[in-house]
């Protein structure tokens, strides 16, 4: 109750992909580390995408921009 003035209620349709920022960090995933270099094993699938996952946490500059995307910008 003390904070309720600093919050915004949005109300999002039941699928709407383009306005989760989680699914931009999907796409970027897809796009840079599983579409690249296609793995050959399980193993090998889980070190590219872990690998890109850190880079990504070792860089809050490439998420934040995420959320200045048009759709997505009501959750910045």
């Amino acid at each position: 109750a003390a904070n309720r003035a600093l919050l915004e209620l949005f109300f999002l349709p039941s699928y709407a992909p383009e306005l989760n920022p989680t699914e931009l960090l999907n796409h970027d995933l897809k796009a840079n580390a599983v579409g690249r270099k296609r793995a050959r094993t399980l193993p090998e699938l889980k070190k590219d995408v872990t690998g890109h996952l850190e880079g990504r946490a070792a860089s809050p500059d490439v998420i934040r921009n995420f959320f200045l995307q048009a759709d997505v910008r009501y959750a910045a």
